[in-house]
């Protein structure tokens, strides 16, 4: 009996004590709650469950993550660093150790210092006398970095990217990335009405219909005013080879200004390449895989210094691409001195024979913001018959033929969707060679 009640009195101490467990955790549980409540307001998120915050703060930490490996992907350790004047960071990184390498198939390239060809009349004058229009020169320029140091020999300078730069993109993947629908167009086929849907305008002079293995172009250099952040301005050099669709392989260079890819609106010198139409392949400037830089002196994606002003010295950049007729490497010169690097020949399908178009001139995005044409600006933001000293200009245009030689460009077209908004006009002249003066201001009284 005395063992019957002490088991009794036993279990009745273990009953009182879970339900004093049982009553201790309902109260944490609800004061959990509450405060998991209160930390939600205190946030700002309201109306979501639990599983949606959770499912948010994963997400959020997913991307920080993905943001981290692409910047550790594109930011190589670098021997020295120079920080310039505008606040771009430029490392100088090794020379093997460069974007380009990650390519599975450059993974035991060998790189080629120097091309084996220059194309013959190869000639870049920095400054020269400027015939007919002015008795004025164009001036050399240069980098704002070079302000604060230079990379030493075995290494090149590399803009370094920012969290903030890749987070202005639409997604990681798009990251340095021209949109797909910002195919070039075709002029002498293509509608004006399926060109400008787009949202991008141009003014350009073109030559097609022949076997192109290069061009050449001097430009002069200005700070274009740009009204939405999402838009940009551009003058360059456009070598195409394959049809206007998804095939589109594309060499581009020469300056921008683009204040989503480099946030700001500076003046930038700038590359781009792709073989799929703008789709998954190719990048701006060191942005991904592809272009092997063999110069230590010039940095892609940094500004230009000094740049043109309206009534004032102008200064310009000679570019010239071209195709080394032994490796089919694609070459990129800067200036008379400066042999920047190439894409290999193995990105491209139709570019690995030779380019069917080439195009030279400015171009912009029009985004309509306010349902009125942009004042986004091309070139000076002047029109092309105001002239020297106030209008845009490309200057001693030339090609590189079958014979690896340059020479001026036969049955050159001029294309515009707006002559009313940017317009083209082009000529021909002792010291300058085939040129045309190009741009606009956009939006005025007569584009709307």
């Amino acid at each position: 009996m005395m063992a019957a009640h002490l088991l009794r009195r036993s279990w009745g101490g273990t009953i009182s004590l879970l339900i004093v467990i049982l009553l201790i955790s309902c109260s944490s549980q609800m004061t959990s709650a509450a405060a998991a409540h209160a930390s939600r307001k205190s946030s700002g998120g309201g109306g979501g469950g639990g599983s949606s915050s959770s499912s948010s703060i994963s997400m959020s930490q997913h991307n920080k993550l993905d943001v981290h490996q692409h910047l550790k992907r594109l930011n190589k350790p670098p021997l020295k660093t120079i920080k310039s004047p505008d606040g771009d960071i430029i490392d100088c990184v090794h020379i093997a150790h460069q974007p380009a390498f990650d390519h599975p198939l450059l993974k035991n390239h060998t790189i080629q210092t120097r091309p084996n060809f220059h194309p013959e009349g190869t000639k870049f004058e920095e400054s020269k006398r400027v015939s007919g229009q002015k008795a004025r020169s164009s001036k050399p320029m240069t980098q704002l970095w070079h302000l604060k140091g230079r990379c030493p020999e075995g290494t090149i300078p590399i803009r370094r990217t920012k969290k903030d730069d890749i987070l202005r993109a639409k997604s990681i993947e798009r990251f340095g990335k021209k949109k797909p629908t910002n195919i070039p167009h075709q002029p002498r086929s293509a509608q004006p009405d399926l060109i400008t849907q787009t949202g991008h305008q141009h003014a350009i002079v073109y030559v097609e219909g022949d076997k192109y293995y290069g061009a050449k172009a001097t430009i002069n250099v200005w700070e274009p005013k740009i009204q939405q952040p999402n838009e940009f301005s551009l003058s360059q050099i456009w070598i195409l080879g394959g049809t206007f669709g998804q095939d589109l392989n594309s060499i581009e260079a020469g300056w921008q200004v683009s204040p989503d890819l480099y946030g700001d609106n500076r003046t930038r010198l700038f590359t781009y390449w792709t073989s799929d139409a703008y789709q998954a392949t190719g990048c701006y400037n060191l942005l991904c895989t592809g272009f092997i830089q063999i110069n230590n002196e010039v940095a892609m994606g940094a500004s230009i210094f000094p740049i043109s002003g309206y009534r004032e010295s102008q200064y310009d950049i000679s570019l010239l691409v071209w195709k080394d007729p032994k490796e089919g490497n694609w070459w990129l010169q800067f200036g008379n001195d400066y042999v920047l690097g190439y894409w290999p020949g193995f990105l491209f399908s139709y570019l690995t024979d030779s380019a069917s178009m080439i195009e030279w001139g400015g171009e912009i995005v029009n985004s309509e913001s306010d349902e009125q044409h942009t004042t986004t600006e091309m070139g000076s933001g002047h029109f092309p018959e105001e002239g020297f000293g106030k209008a845009g200009y490309f200057r001693n245009i030339q090609i590189v033929d079958g014979s690896n030689s340059l020479r001026d460009p036969k049955g050159l077209g001029t294309f515009t969707e707006q002559s009313s908004c940017y317009d083209v006009r082009n000529g021909k002249s002792g010291d300058w060679g085939t040129y045309f003066f190009y741009g606009g201001p956009g939006r005025n009284p007569s584009c709307p």
